[in-house]
């Protein structure tokens, strides 16, 4: 793992998606992408990706910046900026964006990470 190393995901979210989610919480579906859905690319992103199994969450922050429509594309990437090997730290910047270069999320994300020398 080094710093500016990054991963991304795309998903597309419909109203299936959504409507299931706020099944399961007894609420019901809008004509966005729920905020929680939006931080799920992130969580998966860091625990399966990079810096992938292993990873603990220590700490998140996320601002939410416009809604992400549902049906449009939604790119998340998390990009390493920081490196604390003998902590077994890594911080990771957080971003969502559609695929016109909205801005929807962004933030910073500390994990702990077991073995930063297999990463």
């Amino acid at each position: 793992m080094k710093i500016g190393e990054r991963r991304e995901i795309r998903r597309v979210f419909t109203t299936e998606d959504v409507g299931a989610i706020a099944a399961l919480g007894g609420g019901t579906a809008g004509d966005t992408v729920p905020e929680p859905l939006i931080a799920a690319l992130f969580s998966y992103l860091l625990g399966v990706e990079l810096p992938g199994p292993g990873t603990n969450y220590l700490k998140q922050e996320i601002v939410f910046a416009a809604p992400a429509p549902l049906g449009a594309p939604l790119v998340a990437s998390v990009e390493v900026i920081r490196l604390r090997p003998e902590k077994g730290l890594v911080d990771l910047w957080a971003a969502a964006r559609l695929e016109d270069g909205t801005l929807v999320a962004e933030g910073r994300s500390l994990v702990k990470f077991a073995d930063l020398a297999k990463a």
